[in-house]
């Protein structure tokens, strides 16, 4: 399965999912994980209300079973719900390499 991870330093699960400058994409399976790409995004992530900077976000992951967030505002957490993505938020900045090894155990 692929997952999508919303990340600033393309190391740790921590960014909103709006504001997120980079999502980096897994496959994961029982055997480990394997690297498929880094997204970044440019523009004007942070202002409130802009809903249109979560579609390119959304088609960039429309394929991913788990997305993994440090936050993701309702409607956005709704729109990806409704593409069958099943977000999931850390309480804390998390190590993806971490999350992937739970992922596949």
């Amino acid at each position: 399965m692929k997952v999508a991870f919303a990340t600033q330093d393309l190391k740790r699960v921590d960014a909103h999912f709006g504001w997120a400058k980079n999502i980096v994409i897994y496959e994961v399976n029982p055997e480990g994980s394997e690297f498929l790409e880094a997204i970044q995004f440019d523009g004007d992530l942070q202002e409130d209300g802009n809903e249109d900077k979560l579609a390119p976000k959304i088609e960039m992951i429309k394929d991913c079973a788990i997305l993994y967030v440090a936050a993701i505002g309702g409607s956005g957490a709704a729109r990806v719900v409704a593409h069958k993505i099943h977000p999931i938020k850390v309480h804390q900045p998390e190590e993806i390499s971490d999350l992937l090894q739970k992922l596949s155990d």
